[in-house]
């Protein structure tokens, strides 16, 4: 008989739950979050569900100790990105000890270990004190709709949130910025250069100095867990037919940042490569706007959480290194709203890609390292 972590993962990732914010017409979490909510019910949690959005719900499983201590909060999002060029995106096939499907790493391995989590902490007797949340949200793939309608009703003294991370501790990520750039000309008929400007062409010159900025970025102030910040042009489009001089193009870049650093750097830094670009030539028009972004995050390097999920990943038999996390977690949102919170997660290969999957003996192992840390944090 498989171990109930694996069948619920596998559950998981049979159910299509791909963001409707990513791809049009996409399912969503609607029905993800009805299984999570039975699995949490069956346990004994008791169990809030709050929209965020039409169809999109959070669930909060609580289980409580016999007496009051801390509240520790294991989180994890319901959502995957979409599933083109996938043979059996929901397949949640066994090969190798391999789980295959959309998600199975990114991340419903952490939710079911998570989960996986409450329900060995009941079957062997519950808690003495404190409480344990077990939130499972919406939204991490867009813009987090779902973590920020959690920290606008739940507090934790702790949280961790079970992105995969091959079982180590990550206690930083970087963060993220988006920017849109237009530069404008003038529309003509191509035979008629001297009545047209070329707006693709006046990108090509922002282009040419925002790779130039990329390079002196990478080559400055570089974390030690993190590297250095980093950006790339993300979209691009321009012109309106062949024969005409195109009067806008637009651009739209990411820009990669470390902890701190300022949360309009990338806007900034687009508008001194306009000034100097303006500079060089008065007729050159464009401008900037910021679209989204979200900061870094790092814990304090004096919070003892980090330290005691170490020791309780080694109780089980995993030796987690501290380690930091390029891409952006729901776990910035967490501490910005005041609850430190560490990444720990199981290993697997292809977040995003039309193969992915999760390692199912990591599952196993990180569910047990949750119920060694709730216990020990709980109660300290």
């Amino acid at each position: 008989m498989p171990d109930s972590v694996v069948a619920l993962l596998a559950d998981l990732v049979a159910i299509d739950s791909v963001n409707p914010s990513l791809v049009a017409g996409a399912r969503g979490e609607e029905n993800v979050a009805r299984r999570i909510a039975a699995e949490l019910d069956a346990i004994g949690c008791a169990i809030e569900v709050t929209y965020v959005a039409p169809d999109r719900p959070n669930i909060v499983g609580v289980l409580n100790g016999r007496a009051p201590g801390r509240t520790l909060m294991l989180c994890g999002h319901t959502d995957t990105v979409g599933v083109e060029g996938m043979a059996h995106p929901f397949g949640a096939e066994i090969r190798d000890g391999k789980l295959y499907g959309r998600g199975a790493q990114d991340m419903k391995g952490g939710l079911a270990a998570m989960i996986g989590a409450a329900r060995r902490i009941v079957e062997s007797g519950g808690l003495e004190k404190g409480q344990l949340l077990i939130a499972a949200v919406a939204d991490e793939e867009h813009t987090s709709l779902g973590a920020d309608g959690l920290v606008a009703r739940w507090r934790a003294d702790a949280a961790v949130v079970t992105e995969p991370t091959s079982l180590d501790v990550a206690v930083c990520h970087k963060g993220f910025q988006w920017v849109r750039v237009e530069t404008r000309g003038t529309a003509a008929h191509g035979s008629r250069p001297n009545e047209g400007r070329d707006a693709i062409l006046r990108m090509g010159r922002f282009l040419h100095r925002l790779e130039a900025h990329d390079r002196q970025v990478q080559r400055g102030r570089a974390h030690p867990l993190l590297g250095t910040a980093s950006l790339h042009a993300s979209l691009l489009e321009g012109g309106h037919e062949l024969s005409s001089y195109p009067r806008r193009a637009r651009l739209v870049f990411e820009r990669r940042t470390l902890p701190g650093e300022p949360n309009d750097v990338a806007l900034n830094e687009a508008n001194e490569i306009l000034a100097a670009l303006r500079s060089d030539d008065p007729e050159f028009e464009g401008d900037a706007t910021a679209l989204f972004g979200r900061g870094g995050y790092e814990i304090d390097a004096a919070n003892p959480l980090p330290g005691m999920l170490v020791e309780a990943g080694g109780r089980v038999g995993v030796s987690p290194s501290r380690v930091g996390m390029t891409f952006w977690t729901d776990a910035a949102i967490l501490g910005a709203a005041g609850i430190p919170s560490v990444l720990f997660g199981p290993g697997g290969a292809g977040l995003h890609s039309r193969e992915e999957y999760v390692y199912v003996e990591d599952v196993c192992r990180c569910r047990d390292a949750l119920v060694e840390l709730a216990r020990a944090f709980v109660s300290s």
